[in-house]
């Protein structure tokens, strides 16, 4: 065991944990997951600066790929999976590769993490170019899985980035680190406590921000989202309801004729066009309902 890393070493405040009350067990891990929101925060400025670097090649057609083993892949693959319903991203956009495949996200797949190669070989099986952004996970900062997919992903050309829950190491293939340091875990080594905690943070911050800065959001609605089953009607023709005069009812036929696509029935509504009309207005603008409307 690396006891020299942060997150291997043993945590003084739980050394005798077993000999707890139930309450007092809780009361430990409810003080130790506190201060996580903290080391997030002191991370932000490198986190900004990933995602500065990220959303320009988002534009141009370039791919995100989160590469984890264990909780770090799994949370990784939550986190792609996601776009797509929530910001009608093309499923393509945000893709999260985990050692061992996708049967790791059920079942452990431990030994999968060991083998630089296999990191190195995913990248080329996903086809990663120049054009796309590789943000490797991992809690220990040396998963060889992890290593091997961002030296590759270098040598290829993408923009690479490292988020960790240890001290940065010195990494001629990574452009941004990104270190969150949470501190031992409660029980040494269960990285899938603070650590992913503080991992599910930052990739939450990261997709976030980088969807707003893609048009995604007006203000702080989900509008670009289109209906496909009965709670995004619902949702979808409430966001049209507050955006404009119209009532629940005209909202939702307005969401209909714009096929579901809360931005468009949003452009018919507000500058009287067709759905095609209110397509192209939103083409030409990048999807930014605000510029739709103040350059008319």
């Amino acid at each position: 065991m690396s006891w020299d890393k942060i997150t291997e070493k043993q945590n003084p405040v739980s050394t005798a944990i077993d000999k707890k009350s139930t309450r007092e067990i809780l009361e430990i891990i409810s003080h130790e997951d506190a201060g996580v929101a903290g080391s997030v925060a002191e991370a932000l400025s490198d986190i900004q600066q990933f995602i500065d670097a990220l959303v320009p090649r988002l534009f141009k057609g370039g791919r995100l790929f989160y590469v984890g083993s264990g909780t770090s892949g799994r949370l990784g693959v939550m986190d792609a999976a996601e776009c797509p319903p929530t910001y009608r991203t093309d499923p393509e956009m945000v893709q999260g590769i985990i050692a061992g495949g996708y049967e790791a996200m059920l079942r452990s797949s431990e030994g999968a993490e060991d083998i630089t190669d296999v990191g190195a070989k995913a990248v080329l099986d996903y086809n990663i170019t120049k054009m796309d952004v590789v943000l490797g996970i991992t809690a220990s900062s040396s998963t060889p899985f992890v290593l091997g997919a961002l030296e590759k992903a270098k040598k290829l050309g993408a923009l690479t980035g490292l988020l960790i829950c240890n001290k940065s190491p010195e990494l001629s293939f990574v452009d941004h680190i990104l270190s969150i340091i949470v501190g031992p875990e409660v029980i040494t080594g269960s990285t899938q406590m603070k650590a992913g905690t503080a991992t599910k943070m930052a990739l939450n911050m990261i997709t976030t921000t980088a969807m707003i800065k893609l048009n995604k959001t007006y203000g702080n609605l989900m509008v670009d989202l289109k209906a496909s089953n009965d709670k995004l009607w619902d949702r979808g023709t409430r966001i049209i309801e507050h955006l404009t005069d119209l009532n629940y009812d005209e909202a939702l036929n307005i969401l209909k004729s714009a096929d579901g696509e809360v931005k468009t029935a949003v452009v018919m509504e507000k500058l009287k066009v067709g759905v095609e009309a209110a397509r192209d207005r939103l083409r030409n603008h990048k999807g930014s309902l605000k510029d739709v409307f103040i350059k008319k």
